[in-house]
């Protein structure tokens, strides 16, 4: 009988104490390139146009439509790009950003950035 009561104590105990906890997504490092112009309306490995005027993302894994917050540490400017395609092949790259969402973050003209990101859905 008495571990039946502690058992249910416990139980509650931690029921009540989970209730009020927000889950917060932690954030992954990154670094990011952008491609631009000799790709623009090239065929994406989604099957739509690629247009370098859009916030869209290459990514090697994560599914087609995922939605993806990136944030430059550097100046805390925020994008969220829309996973269309396949890659970088560049290793230790994490994504291939469109020119308008690298733009969003930082200048063009560094090529690469080390970023924050998390996935949204």
């Amino acid at each position: 009988m008495r571990l039946s009561k502690f058992i249910l104590l416990a139980t509650l105990f931690l029921f009540l104490f989970s209730c009020g906890t927000n889950y917060t997504p932690t954030y992954k490092n990154a670094t990011v390139s952008w491609y631009g112009k000799p790709f623009h309306g090239r065929t994406t490995a989604n099957g739509e146009k690629y247009n370098m005027h859009k916030l869209t993302a290459a990514h090697k894994k994560l599914p087609f439509g995922t939605k993806v917050l990136l944030i430059n540490p550097e100046n805390n400017k925020k994008v969220i790009v829309r996973i269309n395609d396949r890659g970088p092949f560049v290793a230790g790259r994490e994504f291939d950003l469109s020119k308008k969402a690298f733009s969003k973050l930082a200048p063009n003209q560094r090529g690469i950035l080390k970023v924050k990101y998390k996935i949204l859905k």
